[in-house]
């Protein structure tokens, strides 16, 4: 009889336990760290974002530059467009997402997301609140879209007069050696969630990109993008040399019926790039879009205004470059400025860019064809300068945001302006250098100009065999 009564005994020591063993698992479930999963609504609106940053590239500025140049040459600069946007699609998966977006050095990650190696369905990415997330696979392709545009606005600078296989030569050179360290030293750091306290914030900021460190504000790519790619179209612009009869003959815009067509679509779909790199749909997403659309449309009148007051006519290429530009200048300020920041960046960008494709294209001296470095550089600049005043709480902005506080922190314009300072002396400096290196390999590999007499037959046909129109 002791034996059964001992098993009893047992059994209902373990059935008394059970409760305090059950506390002690929920205990233990409540402080280990909770799976995140990819919030659907965010997911929606990052796959959306991307869509249009596409249609940004493909027509948009395909068409865009496409009506800027002679009719000889608008088929050989929409194969550069739409070629190099393939290429850095493929380039971004194979070795782009990884150097841009895994922890490495303070210039570049490593080789760990090879071909997206170990990125599955159920990976996440950060977003820039705690406990909030998407899937990466979505933020790979959205920061791919990034990518290829990028590289797209450079082909502007030199267009008409480049080999179509110096293009894209140098595109492959760049891309790895100038857009991968900017993406990673400005967009790259470890998430809101790795901030939990002082110390840990300590340690998270110091595996972050470098300008991220340096405390440098670019919301959208002001200085990624746009600062680099101009540096580089310029660079490129001055190695070629200037077009055959440039100064003596017309070389006036072919069809500025599909350069309003293709500025149209950059607006449209520039409500992705901003609004998109919120990478929430949530109330920042909603101020990034507002100041894209103000901003735009206050540089579209004050360049439109402007020009009418200089040249005593109105032009729909004015209207149509004005908008460009004040889309390029609130990049970088987007969603950290209110309204009235983006009222006077958009003002500022019309009038100051003006100048940029006028006074400053004369006295640098260069052949930008299309006005890459004059809309893009400037506005670029422009936008990232002001982002330091216009994020000021007291002028309206958001601040910047302190994730061991969990609050905004006290606003300092002059260290905010300093920061900024080092972002675009960085994007200037490290794309120059880059650009050259790239450009003088492209050169001495293949060469980078077509000979003169394929240059004024059209490279459309010297190139490409084919004619965007027939009679």
């Amino acid at each position: 009889m002791k034996k059964p009564l001992t098993l009893l005994g047992t059994l209902f020591a373990l059935l008394a336990a059970l409760p305090a063993l059950a506390e002690e698992a929920a205990t233990a479930a409540a402080t280990a760290a909770p799976v995140l999963v990819a919030n659907k609504g965010d997911n929606a609106w990052l796959l959306v974002s991307t869509a249009l940053v596409i249609l940004m590239s493909i027509p948009g500025l395909a068409l865009f530059y496409g009506g800027l140049v002679r009719a000889k040459n608008m088929l050989s600069v929409l194969v550069q467009v739409f070629v190099t946007f393939a290429l850095i699609s493929v380039l971004w998966v194979a070795y782009g997402y990884s150097l841009a977006f895994t922890e490495g050095s303070a210039v570049v990650g490593t080789f760990d997301k090879l071909f997206l190696k170990g990125i599955t369905v159920d990976s996440v990415a950060a977003t820039f609140s705690k406990g909030v997330v998407v899937s990466e696979l979505a933020y790979v392709i959205f920061q791919g879209a990034f990518a290829a545009i990028t590289c797209g606005l450079i082909v502007g600078a030199f267009a008409e007069r480049i080999r179509f296989s110096a293009v894209l030569l140098f595109m492959v050179v760049w891309f790895t050696l100038a857009y991968l360290p900017m993406a990673h030293m400005v967009w790259y750091w470890a998430g809101p969630d790795a901030y939990t306290d002082a110390a840990a914030g300590e340690a998270a900021a110091l595996t972050a990109g470098f300008l991220f460190q340096k405390g440098a504000l670019d919301f959208a790519g002001g200085t990624v993008v746009h600062i680099n790619a101009a540096v580089a179209g310029l660079v490129g612009a001055a190695l070629i040399g200037k077009r055959v009869g440039y100064g003596r003959e017309s070389m006036a815009p072919h069809s500025l019926t599909f350069t309003m067509i293709g500025a149209s679509l950059l607006w449209f779909g520039w409500f992705g790039f901003n609004a998109g790199s919120a990478l929430e749909a949530n109330g920042a997403a909603a101020l990034a879009m507002l100041n894209t659309w103000l901003a735009a449309a206050c540089a579209t009148l004050s360049w439109m205004f402007a020009e009418w007051a200089f040249k005593g006519k109105p032009s729909l290429l004015g209207a149509a470059s004005g908008a460009v530009s004040g889309l390029v200048a609130i990049t970088p300020a987007a969603g950290f400025v209110g309204v009235m920041g983006s009222i006077v960046i958009g003002l500022a960008a019309g009038v100051i860019c003006l100048w940029g494709v006028n006074g400053l294209k004369r006295l640098l001296g260069v052949d930008d064809s299309l006005d890459v470095f004059g809309v893009h550089g400037v506005g670029g600049i422009l936008g990232a300068v002001l982002t330091a005043v216009f994020c000021d709480p007291a002028l309206g902005g958001t601040g910047v945001y302190d994730y061991v506080a969990n609050a905004v922190a006290p606003y300092d314009m002059s260290a905010q302006l300093v920061s900024q300072l080092w972002g675009v002396g960085t994007a200037v400096v490290w794309s120059g250098v880059v650009s050259l290196i790239a450009f003088k390999f492209a050169d001495m590999v293949i060469g980078l100009r077509v000979p003169a007499d394929e240059e004024r037959e059209g490279l459309d046909i010297t190139t490409h065999g084919e004619s965007a129109y027939h009679a």
